[in-house]
């Protein structure tokens, strides 16, 4: 096992120029979800290059590519998103994007980049029993894309998913496992007061919307740092407020979005009928009405134990004792989630902030990767899938 590992960092290091090149089209090129038509082709014709097994248009702009191995047995997944973000870059290098208002600001031209290396080591590392999937998916950001792909029967005959995520404020060279709960879950919601419009003079006659908002959204925080366990991450965002029209009129309603995350599957299942509570006493109390629409978006990404183990350990082998650290559960929402409820799987951070560029946090228009971190990519990725097939073909 040790042999093929330390063979596959090697290789990869020798691939750096080319990861580097993918990356910089894709990172030049960004495409939003579900419009990810240039990347996936150019990706879909790299993989029928190696001869794999190609199928397009997997929920979307998806793909899904089987390498099979020389005997029937399990299969792993392994996963890398292609979508761009709305953002205006403000990079200044000649490979920043030249569509306007979109960017990869949250490093998913890398992880496409670094799966292509992967598929191309492991195409010269034909497994001997069992095969490896490759999937590139659309539409992360919106979280709508691994739930596309999972209808359209992309984990049809998958046992295991693995997959990462790029991070600039993790040192270049190391390796962040967060544990069982890898990320928290990442849910919307919208509320709309409704008042009684009115002369500003004759506030009697009205039912301010824009006063009751203000006493709903300290009702609202009051919940959940009063009502919360506070030994359980759990954070609730008011993200935007429209209300009003005139200084000298009262506006008939407000408008608000936002957002609830948490680590806790159990507290995600009740927060809308808690919030729904005291929306309806606050609104109730000072005559006025609402109407309220929560959306689950993301559930949290849940890392099986065994998979877990085999990831870290070949981190170990293939990069060396050090470079594995432990981390704290992001509640930033990761649509890989999704994999994670049907089949064991394990997400984790390839670290890529060094001195030799300016950190910036995901989805910051000046967000950007150290490229040495490209081959480490590569190889774990491809070393995970070989060593689970291994540890698959020896205990039968």
């Amino acid at each position: 096992m040790d042999t093929h590992e330390s063979e596959l960092l090697q290789k990869a290091q020798l691939l750096k120029p080319q990861l580097i090149k993918w990356r910089r089209d894709f990172h030049k090129h960004p495409e939003l979800a579900f419009e990810e038509v240039r990347t996936s082709e150019m990706v879909a014709g790299f993989l029928k290059s190696l001869n794999f097994d190609v199928k397009q248009h997997v929920g979307g702009t998806g793909i899904v590519a089987f390498l099979r191995g020389d005997k029937p047995g399990k299969t792993i997944g392994l996963r890398a998103d292609m979508d761009a973000l709305p953002i205006q870059e403000q990079n200044t290098f000649d490979f920043h994007s030249i569509n306007s208002g979109k960017s990869h600001a949250c490093g998913h031209d890398a992880h496409t980049a670094m799966l292509m290396g992967a598929a191309q080591l492991l195409s010269t590392h034909r497994p001997k029993q069992g095969n490896i999937a490759f999937l590139f998916q659309p539409a992360e950001e919106i979280s709508e894309g691994a739930k596309a792909m999972i209808e359209a029967g992309a984990l049809n005959g998958i046992d295991v998913m693995a997959g990462l995520h790029i991070n600039a404020g993790v040192d270049l060279g190391k390796v962040a496992f967060a544990g069982k709960v890898g990320c928290g879950s990442t849910d919307f919601f919208s509320l709309t007061v409704i008042g009684k419009g009115g002369h500003a003079a004759h506030p009697d006659l009205t039912v301010d919307s824009i006063a009751v908002t203000g006493q709903l959204i300290t009702a609202l925080q009051q919940f959940a740092s009063r009502q919360m366990d506070p030994v359980e991450p759990f954070v609730l965002t008011i993200a935007t407020i429209q209300g009003g029209s005139a200084n000298n009129a009262i506006a008939p309603e407000v408008k608000m979005t936002g957002t609830v995350r948490t680590l806790n599957p159990e507290l995600r299942e009740t927060a809308p009928q808690r919030i729904e509570k005291i929306i309806q006493g606050v609104t109730l109390a000072f005559g006025a009405d609402y109407d309220f629409q929560y959306t689950f978006s993301a559930p949290s990404i849940i890392n099986d134990a065994q998979m877990t183990e085999l990831a870290e350990r070949t981190v170990d082998i293939t990069m060396g004792t050090g470079h594995r650290i432990k981390s704290k559960p992001s509640l930033g929402g990761e649509d890989f989630s999704f994999y994670t409820e049907h089949l064991p799987s394990v997400f984790f951070v390839l670290g890529a902030g060094s001195d030799s560029i300016a950190r910036h946090p995901n989805h910051h228009p000046k967000f950007t990767v150290d490229e040495d971190a490209l081959p480490y990519g590569s190889a774990l990725l491809a070393a995970i899938a070989l060593n689970y097939l291994d540890t698959e073909t020896s205990s039968l």
